[in-house]
């Protein structure tokens, strides 16, 4: 059995494309892949992929001739397909034509909670195929790569992918951890649309390093007014060049903490602090799934 952990972005979701450092966390739900090889000369793939345990896609495919002979899910087999005819392409020994494989993957987490469904299935297809998962990520799907460096550190990291790829496993485990929560705005976000907002604007090599000291100082914050601040600090530079509002100011106005969004910005995860009655305050705004930091990081 081959496991990736899922991921959060804490620091400079979208200019992390462009070069800015990143602070990235791995959950304890990440996805389960499993494989048996069967050397019948067949060149099939059998594949089933479970959602906490749950049947969710069978597919059965043709490596040989990259084709979906059946399944239940079209869309998501043909994207299945594509990932594995990459594979056989990079691979030395992996989907050669005598042999039929029978795959299952196990996604611990709900699909729409953003922790990584993709990138946790490509790091573990590569790990299988002895093939470069960032060479194989950016090939199907593009992105920064934090994602997948997480799912092979097995730790919270320090990202930079410009001018070179450097990735630095750190310890983040401050002092008032306990105090901070996750939020599930239950909105999956398109990451593309967002990454298309973001692209669209002019950046600056200013604007970059910016971002990298927030990350800087959110790794030396010693208190949890000083890691709140950062936060605020955070969200409002970024809400200034993408145009658009704050969660906080979207959602959570009156919140007495801060409220900082996770990677694309509308949906999937928000990370705010423990109040007085914060289990009621968020359901009553239509938010009822809440977990503590030691629940959800890794």
């Amino acid at each position: 059995m081959i496991f990736s952990h899922g991921k959060l972005l804490l620091t400079s979701e979208y200019v992390v494309l462009d070069g800015a450092l990143a602070l990235a966390l791995p959950t304890k739900w990440g996805q389960e892949f499993f494989v048996s090889e069967n050397p019948d000369g067949r060149s099939l793939v059998h594949w089933t992929a479970l959602h906490q345990g749950k049947p969710w896609l069978n597919a059965t495919l043709d490596y040989r001739n990259g084709t979906v002979l059946n399944t239940n899910i079209p869309g998501s087999a043909e994207f299945i397909l594509k990932v594995l005819m990459k594979v056989k392409e990079l691979s030395a020994s992996k989907l050669k034509s005598n042999t039929s494989y029978s795959i299952k993957t196990d996604l611990q987490f709900p699909a729409n909670f953003g922790l990584g469904s993709s990138s946790t299935l490509m790091n573990n297809l590569a790990q299988w195929a002895a093939v470069d998962a960032f060479r194989l990520n950016e090939s199907c799907l593009g992105g920064s790569g934090y994602d997948i460096a997480v799912a092979q550190e097995k730790s919270a990291i320090l990202y930079q992918n410009q001018p070179e790829r450097i990735i630095q496993k750190i310890d983040f485990d401050p002092d008032f951890k306990k105090d901070l929560i996750f939020i599930h705005l239950n909105q999956k976000q398109n990451s593309r649309e967002g990454i298309n907002l973001y692209r669209s604007r002019e950046k600056s090599a200013e604007l970059i390093e910016e971002f990298s000291q927030i990350t800087h100082q959110v790794l030396e914050a010693k208190s949890l007014e000083n890691f709140s601040d950062l936060m605020i600090l955070h969200e409002s530079k970024l809400s200034d060049f993408l145009g658009i509002e704050t969660v906080k100011e979207k959602h959570f106005e009156n919140c007495p903490g801060f409220v900082k969004s996770l990677g694309a910005w509308g949906g999937d995860f928000v990370m705010s602090s423990k109040f007085l009655g914060f289990e009621d305050y968020f359901r009553g705004k239509g938010f009822s799934t809440v977990f503590a930091f030691e629940d959800l990081i890794y």
